[in-house]
């Protein structure tokens, strides 16, 4: 016992000789009268921090903290509420999510008619003209039964309609949207794509996977004021939930915005950008001149597609679906392909990031990546491989 009344001395006196030397910075914020979780092993919880500018400066008790307290400090009693450190979502689309937010919300839709009517609702409130996107609907929420064109043509007459299920692997069209595209019954399917048809081979409204690119394709793109406010609004929401940093899976347009919002100082949410893996070379080259960021916005990632999703029927298995026994979902990118990109990417020092769902697209990629490690050699490369949902 005199032991551990002594080592509690030693250790209080060496802490109170550290907050005397930290306190010496500013404190600009101090939380006290909480459940702090700080991921260390040896101190798990405390009750209170200090920090400076953007640095965590101490980690302790109330009695503790209190050292680096000052008038100008901006004291927040969290009344024993717990704190941890940021979270970090590994897979996000957050330009999309801050449209998401501001569009059509299809995601909770239980009806056919509570679809039609929100929809409905929501193309009063815009001009004639205007695309409506967005949406995030599943239709599993009301039985199975996909949307089609025909539910929503009499309620968006004057507006051409997009709107996309909540894995992002299909979408449905309006008829208004299939004429602006150029979509008839003689369309020929896309590889890697299914264009959904009535008895009569009439197009439904429901484009999967590669064939979503033929509406896509026409839909405008929105302004860079748009796509600012887009990123506020995910930056806002995320900050709400906790979340620091996103790992975000996008294009190069969408990293143009990142850059522009962190050159601006608008950038309120780490990132680390990336984009198709297809485009290694430009990636490399744009690091070679730049650099690959800094603690705000981190390039180096490559995304990629193995197969589809499990509820637009397009993950690949080796076993068809019970429900479609002739269909076993499809291979979006070739192996060829998938093992170029990912062994040059690789060769590069750039991390593979890929989408695989259904057992037949992992069993692909464990075997492209394994073949790149033998080839390339060992090293800290982090493979990855997105979901791996079905193993």
């Amino acid at each position: 016992m005199l032991k551990q009344i002594f080592l509690w001395i030693i250790v209080s006196a060496f802490f109170f000789v550290a907050c005397r030397q930290e306190s010496r910075r500013k404190t600009t914020l101090a939380v006290i009268n909480a459940r702090v979780w700080t991921g260390n092993s040896e101190q798990p919880w405390a009750e209170a921090l200090a920090v400076s500018g953007n640095k965590i400066i101490a980690v302790g008790a109330n009695i503790e903290i209190q050292l680096f307290i000052d008038d100008s400090t901006y004291v927040i009693d969290a009344e024993g509420m717990m704190v941890t450190p940021g979270f970090i979502d590994s897979h996000v689309h957050f330009l999309e999510g801050g449209f998401q937010l501001s569009s059509v919300q299809l995601r909770d839709a239980r009806t056919k008619q509570e679809f039609i009517n929100r929809i409905s609702k929501y193309a009063r409130t815009v001009e004639p003209g205007t695309w409506i996107t967005g949406g995030n609907w599943d239709h599993s929420l009301w039985g199975g039964e996909l949307p089609r064109a025909d539910w929503i043509d009499k309620v968006t007459p004057n507006n051409p309609v997009w709107v996309i299920r909540l894995d992002g692997h299909m979408a449905l069209a309006n008829h208004y949207a299939m004429k602006l595209a150029g979509i008839t019954g003689e369309t020929q399917d896309i590889a890697g794509g299914t264009i959904v048809r009535d008895k009569n081979g009439q197009p439904t409204g429901i484009f999967k996977d590669n064939a979503m690119a033929l509406i896509e394709k026409i839909v405008p793109e929105p302004t860079e004021q748009m796509k600012l406010r887009a990123l506020k609004a995910a930056t806002d929401y995320v900050i709400q939930q906790g979340v620091t940093s996103v790992h975000h899976m996008g294009s190069w347009d969408d990293l143009t915005i990142f850059e522009k919002a962190h050159q601006s100082g608008n950038l309120k949410t780490r990132i680390y950008a990336a984009v198709p893996l297809s485009s290694w070379q430009k990636l490399q080259e744009k690091i070679q001149r730049k650099g690959n960021g800094d603690q705000w916005l981190k390039i180096g990632g490559l995304k990629g597609f193995a197969d589809g999703s499990l509820g637009s029927h397009t993950a690949a298995f080796f076993q068809p679906y019970t429900d479609s026994p002739k269909d076993s979902g499809l291979i979006v990118n070739s192996p060829d392909k998938l093992y170029q990109w990912v062994s040059k990417s690789d060769k590069a020092g750039l991390q593979a990031i890929v989408h695989a769902i259904g057992d037949r697209a992992n069993f692909m990629m464990l075997n492209i990546y394994e073949q790149v490690v033998n080839e390339n050699g060992e090293r800290d490369r982090r493979f990855r491989i997105e979901h791996a949902q079905h193993l």
